[in-house]
C-alpha cells in the first residue's frame, strides 16, 4: 500500500484531500499542528501532531516508507497587528518552512513532493487567463512568500532529485469555506439589495472536489513530476452571476441594482473594504489548459454542482 504525507491535514484543504487520499488505497499519515482548533482527522488514518512547521524536527523520522509529501501547510494571513514585518513572518513558515520539510523528504528517500502554492504568485488580477509561462508578479507578502517556496523547491529538486509538483489554484470553496466566499453566502443569505448589475468582471474558482482530484492525479501521474500547473474549474464567471448562482442553489431571491463604481469604491474605503470590493468586482482568470493536456485532468465538478454541495449545509 503506498503512503501519502500530508501536513495541514486538519484543514478545509487537508481533510478533503485525506478522504480522498484514504477512498484510493493509499496510507495517508496526517500532519497537523497542536492546539489547533480546526476540524478534525478521518478515523482511518494516523496523525502527526507538530509544534510549527518551520521547527519540525521529526519529519526524517515520519518520512521512513513515505511515497509522497503534499504540503498544504502554511501561513495565509498575519492576525497580529503588532507585527511591523508581515513578510518576514511568512517566510519563516511558508518559505523556511517549506525549504526544511522538501530537505528531509529527499533524504528520507521520498520520491515525489507536491507544493500547494497560490494564483497569487502570477498577480492578483489579469484581464486576460495567466498561464504557467508568465511571469511570476506577486503583491503581498503572503504571494511572495509563496513563490519564494517555489524558488527553493526547484532548487531543492535539482539538487537531491525529488520529484517536484506545484499546483497554483485561485479561490477554493467548498463544504466548510471561509474567508471571502462565506462572507458572499452570508450577503446573498441576508435578502439584501446587491450593487453589482453592472459589474462585468470575470474570475476563475476551483471546487474543493475538482482540487483535490487534481492533486491526487499529480501524485499519481508520471507526467506531473517537474511541472508547474494553474487549476481551476475551468468555468469563469461574473461577479453578478455567481450571486444568482448562490441565491439559485439555496432558493433564495436576490435582488442586484447598479450603483456606479466610484461611488461603491468610495463608500468601500470609509468602512474599510477596499481590497475585499476588488476581490467582488474586479477580474482573475486561469488558464488551467496545460494540466488538461499534459495528465488528461478534468475536473469531475461542475460550477454549479460545486456551488450546490457548498451551500448545501451551510449555517449562518
Amino acid at each position: 500500500m503506498p503512503t501519502v504525507f500530508i501536513t495541514g491535514a486538519t484543514g478545509f484543504i487537508g481533510r478533503a484531500l485525506c478522504v480522498k487520499m484514504l477512498d484510493s488505497g493509499w496510507r495517508v499519515l496526517g500532519a497537523f499542528r497542536k492546539n489547533f482548533s480546526g476540524g478534525t482527522l478521518p478515523e482511518r488514518m494516523k496523525g502527526i501532531q507538530i509544534e510549527a512547521i518551520e521547527n519540525y524536527n521529526d519529519a526524517d523520522r515520519d518520512f521512513e516508507g513515505v511515497d509522497t509529501v503534499i504540503h498544504l501547510a502554511g501561513r495565509a494571513h498575519v492576525m497580529n497587528d503588532t507585527v511591523i514585518d508581515s513578510l518576514d513572518v511568512f517566510r519563516r513558515i511558508n518559505v523556511a518552512g517549506t525549504e526544511r520539510l522538501a530537505r528531509a523528504a529527499a533524504r528520507a528517500g521520498v520520491k515525489k513532493f507536491i507544493f500547494i502554492s497560490s494564483i497569487k504568485v502570477n498577480g492578483e488580477s489579469s484581464q486576460s487567463p495567466y498561464t504557467e509561462k508568465d511571469m511570476p508578479a506577486p503583491k503581498d507578502p503572503y504571494g511572495i512568500s509563496k513563490y519564494e517556496a517555489e524558488q527553493a523547491l526547484t532548487s531543492i529538486a535539482a539538487e537531491t532529485g525529488l520529484k517536484m509538483v506545484i499546483l497554483r489554484p485561485p479561490l477554493v470553496y467548498g463544504p466548510g469555506v471561509k474567508a471571502n466566499f462565506k462572507s458572499l453566502i452570508r450577503i446573498v443569505t441576508s435578502g439584501l439589495p446587491l450593487p453589482f448589475k453592472s459589474t462585468h468582471n470575470r474570475r476563475s474558482f476551483i471546487y474543493l472536489g475538482n482540487l483535490t482530484d487534481a492533486i491526487f492525479t499529480s501524485v499519481v501521474h508520471s507526467k506531473a513530476a517537474g511541472e508547474t500547473f494553474l487549476v481551476s474549474d475551468g468555468q469563469d464567471v461574473s461577479t453578478p452571476d455567481l450571486i444568482k448562482m448562490i441565491a439559485c442553489a439555496m432558493n433564495k431571491k436576490v435582488v442586484l441594482f447598479s450603483l456606479q463604481p466610484s461611488i461603491l469604491k468610495a463608500l468601500c474605503k470609509i468602512v474599510g473594504k477596499t481590497e475585499e470590493l476588488e476581490k467582488l468586482t474586479g477580474s482573475l482568470l486561469v488558464d488551467s489548459s496545460k494540466i488538461r493536456n499534459l495528465l488528461s485532468w478534468k475536473p469531475p465538478f461542475t460550477l454549479e454542482e460545486g456551488i450546490k454541495e457548498t451551500v448545501k449545509n451551510y449555517k449562518l
